[in-house]
């Protein structure tokens, strides 16, 4: 067992569930946890009951597997925290040092995770592309984003925007409008049936956008021989391109690097997205991202118990508090 107060918890929540890392200085390697039940959200936002309902559970698992006990230090990396997080913010520092003995809480959002994941503690940009996107940049002084609005307002080039574009020309083949594809029509049949019915099956789902991003895979597959499918990957590349160059600092040689699922398509989207980034910032130096948000969660976990950390504060995007021992 570790010393008390030596060891550390790091977390991603996001809308897949949860996975958890408890760990401590010099031990390895990390052993993870997970939870496959997406964290409520009501009136007050993310609900901190429900995230510890989950999340106790598993951090005792841990700590009794790792043989890590006394932990000072948490970094909560959440999906929406920056603008659903007041409960978490008020309620969860305590809730953990009530239940573990942590001092140290930083609630921090998803997308500073999945830049300190891909780029540690180094000025550049980010681009998170799954479902939605959002890009997140910082010249290590204040974080600035881009985009990250949902499906309805933004997360423009996301997986959800792509297979929204793709739906869009497939229902105008539908209708013999111009800007129609016959072939993104066959793979919309095939997924959805016919498309007079696609309104009623889409509209009323709750999980909506990540709907309209399972056709994003059938836009990817049509690229190579269909124009219509091709320039829907190179608006989203621009779309992608311009959020990244919003937040990426001017000066210097910044790192610019891309994560998330939707880079899965592979080379119909990554191709014209390097293209464009080449344009759009040419002062910048593309590199592969290094980890995952969990990976991030771990680093801020890891900087913060150590008292190294350079990443800049920011009451919405990380957010660090200290509660005081009895």
């Amino acid at each position: 067992m570790t010393g008390a107060g030596d060891g550390f918890l790091a977390v991603d929540s996001g809308g897949s569930g949860l996975r958890v890392v408890v760990g401590a200085p010099g031990r390895g390697p990390l052993v993870q946890r997970e939870s496959r039940v997406p964290v409520r959200t009501g009136d007050r936002g993310i609900d901190p009951g429900h995230f510890m309902e989950q999340l106790a559970p598993m951090v005792r698992a841990l700590t009794v597997e790792t043989g890590v006990a006394g932990l000072s230090t948490a970094v909560v990396g959440a999906a929406g925290i920056a603008t659903l997080g007041e409960a978490m913010r008020a309620e969860l520092p305590s809730a953990l040092a009530r239940e573990f003995g942590v001092r140290r809480t930083a609630l921090v959002a998803d997308a500073v995770t999945a830049y300190t994941g891909a780029l540690g503690p180094h000025a550049g940009a980010v681009v998170a592309a799954g479902t939605g996107l959002i890009a997140i940049g910082t010249d290590l002084a204040r974080w600035r984003r881009a985009d990250g609005w949902g499906h309805l307002l933004g997360d423009c080039g996301g997986g959800a925007w792509i297979g929204r574009a793709g739906l869009e020309a497939a229902l105008r083949a539908h209708d013999g409008r111009d800007g129609g594809s016959a072939r993104l029509l066959a793979c919309a049949e095939e997924l959805f049936g016919p498309m007079p019915e696609l309104p009623g099956k889409l509209y009323p789902r709750p999980d909506r956008p990540a709907v309209l991003a399972s056709f994003a895979p059938q836009v990817s597959a049509c690229a190579a021989d269909d124009p219509i499918a091709a320039d829907i990957l190179r608006s989203a590349a621009r779309h992608m391109a311009d959020s990244a160059a919003a937040v990426c600092p001017s000066a210097g040689q910044p790192r610019v690097a891309l994560t998330g699922g939707l880079f899965k398509l592979g080379a119909p989207l990554v191709v014209p997205l390097e293209e464009e980034l080449a344009k759009r910032l040419p002062h910048a130096r593309r590199v592969a991202a290094e980890g995952d948000p969990l990976h991030g969660s771990v680093r801020i976990a890891t900087d913060l118990a150590a008292g190294s950390l350079t990443l800049p504060g920011d009451e919405r995007m990380l957010y660090v508090v200290t509660v005081k021992g009895d």
